[in-house]
């Protein structure tokens, strides 16, 4: 499966997003680290990415091809992180087949209803399990729920 990891800013998320994906998946799937800016592109690569691409294009491009997209909330929210996230980019990654995981901070004007206060790093740790049950499940990506 390709899992597509997509951060603005500096990375940080992402980053973390990555170590915990590499730890707690088999090595035969490929991680993606999709930056919105330069910045984050290279925290994530340090986390261990091996297949990295930056800005708009490579956000619409690689949304396309992905099984699973994982990021914060506002990577479907049109000019999220503070404007750094195009329209563009959030159509791509709205409108992709992939399945989201997607992580609810309590930033970009959004708020997620019915999600426990957890810190930050028990919601990461979550969205990784959630990955892993993706991939681990018996018929793919695919068997998740379509919203009509």
């Amino acid at each position: 499966m390709v899992i597509m990891v997509v951060d603005g800013q500096g990375g940080g998320i992402g980053r973390v997003i990555i170590e915990k994906l590499r730890a707690g998946i088999d090595e035969g799937h490929e991680i993606m680290a999709v930056g919105i800016n330069a910045m984050a592109t290279m925290g994530m690569m340090k986390a261990g990415a091996k297949n990295i691409a930056t800005g708009e294009n490579a956000v619409i491009f690689n949304s396309k091809r992905a099984d699973i997209i994982v990021g914060s909330i506002g990577i479907v929210a049109a000019n999220s992180m503070f404007g750094e996230l195009t329209p563009a980019m959030a159509n791509a990654i709205s409108e992709s087949p992939a399945i989201k995981v997607l992580i609810p901070l309590n930033k970009c004007g959004l708020r997620v209803a019915g999600v426990s206060a957890d810190s930050l790093p028990a919601i990461i740790d979550d969205a990784v399990r959630q990955v892993a049950k993706i991939i681990d499940s018996s018929t793919g990506a695919g068997s998740d729920e379509v919203c009509r």
